[in-house]
């Protein structure tokens, strides 16, 4: 138990240095851990800190040696329970490693996301594990100047196609492919695709689409094009009105989808890309009478539990999100520790959860 100093506050190192009988700089060598210190007098500086409580300021031995043990993590959104496996995984990998961790979320605002790099370089953190909202190359020049100043950076779940940095993705385009094969499989030939790029107003064209999905996130064009290989492989023709655009919140979704459903000749399946792309399809098929697998087939993106207990249960993708958070942590500790950044993707494999949200149309 910390000895009773008899005054309010932490103990400082010159409370130590004065407990353990030696010089101050002498102690703040031992508990900055730089710099030549004796055995014995090691031992007697640690024995004091310990008797008093003392716990040195991360901040400060950063300052003196460069080094702060820490990663700066900065997610899209922390509340999102994808982000928050992510970051699990993160912090469990890095812990064993010894290093802390330091979570900023920037809710898909790239200002945020800047001031929140800037933040992470000023506490002096050893490296950056980022899940950007970046996609032009006039949009990374915080990225450059974290790079700049020597602190390695490595993307999760989101490529920056203007930076060639080691990024740990899942398979996006091949997981969007499958799930759709399988709607296809089972008869549908009218899938809407829930959501695509936050445009205004819908492209005419597909060569439209992919150019309005290449001025945003990585993961929405991926997943796009997968949806697309899908009906190519089947020779099922693109039908624009059965895309959403529009800003990617619940709500836009169950407008969207309440649109396709007033559609003269309505999907008959949706492919729903992210959690509120679900649940926002789910309250628009409830508003307009209709159940899932009877009138309308869907797979969705990002499995839960509560899809799991849905009535019927909902076929998903399954992230490994985990995974995702460890591997990230792992590359860049790695670097860290002295390997040679691959500057590579490193891909993860999700896995198709089948349930009973898929039957053949007109069931």
């Amino acid at each position: 138990m910390p000895a009773d100093r008899g005054q309010a506050g932490p103990p400082t190192i010159s409370e130590v240095a004065r407990e353990a009988g030696v010089g101050r700089a002498t102690a703040a060598r031992t508990l900055g851990g730089y710099g030549y210190v004796s055995p014995e007098l090691r031992e007697r500086v640690l024995a004091a800190a310990e008797k008093l409580g003392y716990r040195a300021n991360a901040l400060a031995r950063s300052m003196s040696t460069g080094v702060s043990h820490t990663l700066g993590v900065i997610v899209a959104d922390i509340g999102n329970p994808f982000f928050a496996g992510v970051m699990r995984g993160i912090s469990d990998t890095s812990r064993a490693r010894g290093f802390d961790t330091l979570v900023l979320s920037t809710y898909e605002d790239l200002e945020e996301e800047v001031a929140a790099t800037n933040v992470l370089i000023d506490k002096r953190v050893d490296g950056v594990i980022l899940s950007s909202a970046a996609v032009h190359r006039k949009e990374v020049a915080h990225i450059k100047a974290a790079i700049d100043r020597g602190i390695p950076v490595v993307l999760v779940d989101r490529a920056v196609p203007s930076l060639e940095l080691d990024t740990v993705v899942i398979n996006n385009r091949d997981a969007a492919r499958g799930a759709v094969e399988m709607l296809i499989e089972a008869g549908h030939r009218r899938i809407g695709f829930v959501w695509g790029p936050p445009a205004t107003g819908v492209p005419a064209t597909r060569r439209g689409l992919l150019t309005e999905a290449s001025r945003n996130l990585w993961t929405d064009g991926e997943r796009l094009r997968g949806y697309l290989d899908a009906l190519d492989d089947a020779r099922i023709p693109f039908d624009p009105e059965l895309v959403m655009v529009g800003r990617k919140i619940e709500e836009r979704a169950t407008e969207e989808v309440a649109r396709m459903l007033a559609l003269p000749d309505r999907p008959t399946a949706l492919f729903c890309t992210e959690t509120d792309a679900v649940t926002g399809s789910l309250r628009a098929l409830r508003a307009a009478g209709l159940s899932y697998p009877r009138d309308i087939a869907l797979i969705g993106f990002d499995d839960s539990a509560w899809a799991a207990v849905m009535e019927p249960p909902l076929t998903m993708i399954e992230q490994p999100v985990h995974e995702l958070g460890a591997k990230a942590a792992e590359v860049l500790l790695d670097i860290l520790e002295g390997a040679e950044p691959r500057r590579e993707m490193h891909v993860l494999t999700s896995r198709l959860i089948v349930r009973s949200s898929v039957a053949p149309p007109g069931r």
